[in-house]
């Protein structure tokens, strides 16, 4: 506890807190909707999208990588989103074909034109998050708490069309929503949250945030509205906790986040199965 509250005093803890809360709140409020709709791969599949533009900005040495990185992500989510069962490629097919070509094309572009003297490290602490927490700046801070509360004012005013497009598209647009739009929403919304989580927890460990509490709050609850509060709930729990556990035993901060969410989701099914 003493170490705990000793790390407080440096604004990097304090910085990297106030990034996983927001990060873990606004991955669990599409993670419910992405589970439902059967994309729960889609978080992995563009943290490997992320990944290779990564490289791409990193190779051209682009002092605003974002520029490059979140335009490719939001371009492929809503081609991932938008592959349905007319399509050539079925979605499963698409974002496994995605995944796979950009994760392998990215570090292929990393080995053949990167100087960098730690390679190995700077695709590691890519792959799976920052093994410190001293990489966190206040800008990071102010533009993951811009992106995090336009996430949420945008769940909270589209919460009823979300909810209709979840379970039946069908119905939705014969109530007169505009259902490609919601999905082009929900597509860009997630391409965000994916390109900002990849600065904390890593290419290869966000769908864990987005899949893990969405699962967890379904063996307690039954309802949308319920599920979805008991998953923000629960991933901003199991964030904070990982994160202070990573601050005191000094372990990578990814890791510490998933494993503690994997924890949580066998208590949730123990709880399932006692009731």
């Amino acid at each position: 506890m003493e170490q705990l509250i000793l790390s407080l005093q440096y604004p990097f803890v304090r910085y990297a807190l106030v990034v996983g809360t927001l990060i873990a709140l606004c991955s669990s409020l599409l993670g419910v909707t992405l589970v439902l709709k059967r994309f729960s791969f889609i978080g992995d599949g563009l943290s490997h999208v992320a990944f290779g533009a990564l490289a791409i900005a990193s190779v051209l040495r682009m002092t605003n990588q974002m520029l490059l990185i979140l335009p490719i992500t939001i371009l492929s989510a809503v081609l991932l989103l938008r592959s349905g069962q007319k399509a050539r490629i079925k979605g499963d097919a698409a974002l496994a074909m995605i995944s796979v070509a950009a994760l392998a094309f990215g570090y292929l572009i990393m080995n053949i034109f990167s100087a960098s003297s730690n390679l190995s490290g700077d695709v590691c602490s890519t792959l799976f998050g920052s093994t410190s927490i001293l990489t966190l700046t206040e800008a990071d801070v102010v533009m993951c708490a811009g992106l995090s509360a336009a996430v949420i004012v945008l769940f909270v005013l589209l919460y009823n069309r979300i909810f209709a497009v979840t379970f039946d598209e069908d119905f939705a647009k014969a109530e007169g929503i505009r259902t490609d739009l919601m999905n082009l929403i929900i597509a860009v919304v997630i391409a965000v949250i994916i390109v900002v989580a990849m600065s904390l927890v890593g290419a290869l460990l966000i769908s864990a945030l987005v899949v893990f509490p969405a699962l967890s709050a379904m063996r307690l609850f039954r309802s949308f509205r319920s599920v979805t509060v008991c998953a923000a709930v629960i991933s901003v729990f199991c964030a904070l906790l990982g994160m202070v556990i990573s601050i005191i035993a000094g372990t990578p901060v990814g890791s510490t986040i998933v494993a503690v969410d994997t924890a949580a989701f066998a208590v949730c099914c123990g709880i399932e199965k006692i009731r």
